[in-house]
């Protein structure tokens, strides 16, 4: 299969990330060795890679006007559609040179609780369709509509919010974190079929009809900026389901993805995915 068309839905923000030597302590300040603005977010983060992997990336989000004028302007590759107000929210990211971990002020964007018609065809047009939670009911419709046109969908389940009650059962694939408040076969238990489950450096399980597996996170000796790495690797997992990959092969080439994002500082990731992929 060749390129493969992912529906990106939720939220984007715009990133500004100083690079230090060492965190502050408390009271104290930090010069910054390296300083960048950027989208960000679960959502965009995908997109964003999906594009970088050559494939087409389609982003449905909130902009609205004011930094999410900067933010549509940085979206290279990546086809926008802008549900208007109720985004970006700005977060605040802080890189450790030594080891690539980071700390991130942020708040979410507002409450979007706007009803909107999202286009069936854009949906239909769609191998895939990755909903990260934010902006509910949008998420809600499109996988609606995903359901209805048999397009997979994907789940970045990140944290709980509330619209999962809903979403849950209309989910082909969710990706959990660590923290996740469900267990595995309570996800199950809300209809669905696939549930991976990221533990950081450490392996990422899944469950299946049953059957249950790992796949270990290979090491990364040069780590830069762990800063997305999770929105990077399901981006890349999206990509994997579009192209109808078992979930070992899935998970070893979202793996393989997100290496290469760590591995690479907030302004050069996306170069580098590009380059990476040949």
């Amino acid at each position: 299969m060749g390129v493969v068309t992912v529906l990106c839905v939720g939220l984007t923000t715009v990133d500004v990330t100083q690079q230090v030597a060492e965190f502050p302590l408390p009271g104290q300040k930090a010069q910054s060795s390296a300083v960048h603005s950027a989208p960000g977010g679960p959502a965009a983060n995908a997109a964003r890679a999906v594009a970088a992997l050559g494939h087409r990336a389609v982003l449905l989000t909130a902009l609205g006007d004011g930094l999410g004028g900067f933010a549509r302007g940085l979206l290279d590759g990546v086809e926008v559609h802008d549900l208007g107000p109720g985004g970006p929210a700005l977060s605040m990211v802080v890189v450790r040179e030594r080891d690539g971990e980071r700390i991130v002020v942020s708040r979410n964007s507002a409450t979007f609780e706007q009803t909107v018609a999202v286009d069936p065809g854009l949906v239909a047009r769609s191998d895939v369709v990755l909903v990260d939670g934010h902006l509910g009911p949008v998420a809600l419709e499109a996988a609606r509509l995903a359901g209805r046109s048999g397009v997979p969908v994907v789940l970045d389940a990140g944290s709980w919010k509330p619209v999962l009650d809903d979403l849950l059962p209309l989910v082909d694939v969710a990706a959990c974190s660590a923290t996740f408040a469900l267990s595995e076969s309570a996800v199950h238990a809300r209809g669905v079929p696939l549930v991976l489950r990221t533990h950081g450096a450490g392996p990422v399980t899944w469950s299946h009809d049953g059957v249950t597996g790992a796949e270990p996170v290979p090491p990364v000796p040069d780590v830069r900026d762990t800063n997305g790495a999770g929105d990077v690797w399901h981006g890349a997992l999206a990509v994997a389901v579009a192209r109808g990959l078992p979930v070992v092969e899935a998970v070893r080439w979202a793996n393989a993805v997100a290496a290469v994002r760590v591995r690479h500082a907030a302004w050069e990731w996306v170069e580098g995915l590009a380059r990476w992929r040949g």
